[in-house]
């Protein structure tokens, strides 16, 4: 497909096209929403994002496949591509892998999201000597979403410097999206383990457990089950690319069934090795129902944060 008069990089051009919106918004029109709201996006500094897609042009040793981009375009042309297809509400997923990052990613986050108002302005941490006081510090600036990644981080959630923070985003109530399964390759800290202990100790923490766990779906969605505060996102789930490493087990789907009010759409935007339209699907076929499949594409998430049609 072509681009859609798009300034994007000369490296590359984003394959979005009229067809591909047109594909996208009658799917959610379909349903009777006003549009779609996608708590797992990646909008970082550009230096920052060319070396995420240079480990994916690669097919790092976490990844062990190829992992086009198919998304691949300058920031403007990313952001217009989700307004394009109807997406309300995106958020910026940042992430440090090292200490001195976290703090210079939130001072760009605030950027973005001022510039940006449909993004949920997002922030993160590190465990570092400091976090509390920056974590503190993004809450006051009006932070609605944080991003942890224990896999890329390489850091445990129960890492004593966390403390702070945990406690921070417990009392303010803003939701992590916390990459914590063992997907697409086992770190020294993921798995459910960390999180139940963490829970032990936060009984009310506010996570959204990204790509539902992958591959150990059962442990969380016993998790989502057990703490009122934990959700699932949807991110790479259900999609072809994604059940031909780790399916999900059909065996659960009475469980999600159940559970629907508390799963939201994540699509990894920019970074995914199939079209968005591609995402919806996922999630329609299941066959779970259109109550179910509007509340994980829309309602779940205005009502987590206070989305509202313009």
């Amino acid at each position: 497909m072509g681009s859609v008069g798009l300034m994007c990089d000369d490296r590359d051009i984003a394959p979005f096209s009229p067809a591909e919106v047109d594909a996208v918004r009658d799917m959610w029109q379909r349903l009777g929403l006003p549009g779609i709201i996608d708590v797992h996006t990646h909008f970082m500094p550009g230096r920052v994002m060319d070396k995420v897609w240079a480990y994916f042009d690669s097919a790092g040793p976490m990844l062990g496949r190829d992992w086009p981009i198919t998304y691949r375009a300058n920031e403007e042309a990313r952001v217009d591509a989700l307004r394009s297809f109807g997406v309300l509400a995106y958020s910026s997923m940042i992430y440090p892998h090292k200490p001195a990052m976290a703090q210079w990613l939130n001072s760009w986050a605030v950027e973005f999201a001022a510039t940006h108002p449909d993004c949920l302005h997002t922030s993160t941490f590190y465990p570092e000597p400091g976090a509390g006081a920056y974590v503190s510090a993004a809450v006051d600036a009006g932070t609605r979403v944080f991003k942890s990644h224990i896999q890329v981080g390489d850091y445990s959630p129960l890492d004593p410097m966390l403390d702070d923070v945990w406690g921070l985003v417990d009392d303010a109530q803003i939701p992590v999206v916390i990459h914590c399964g063992s997907g697409p390759a086992p770190g020294r800290h993921t798995g459910p383990e960390p999180i139940r202990t963490l829970l032990s100790r936060f009984p009310t923490l506010p996570l959204i457990v990204a790509h539902m766990g992958t591959p150990e779906y059962v442990q969380f969605l016993d998790l989502a089950e057990q703490y009122e505060n934990v959700r699932l996102d949807t991110t790479m789930s259900f999609t072809d690319f994604s059940e031909e490493g780790a399916p999900y087990p059909r065996t659960l789907m009475p469980r999600l069934t159940a559970l629907g009010h508390k799963i939201l759409f994540g699509s990894d935007f920019p970074n995914i090795p199939y079209g968005y339209r591609h995402a919806l699907d996922a999630i329609v076929r299941l066959d779970l129902g259109d109550d179910w499949v509007r509340g994980v594409l829309h309602d779940n998430a205005a009502r987590l944060f206070d989305v509202r049609p313009v």
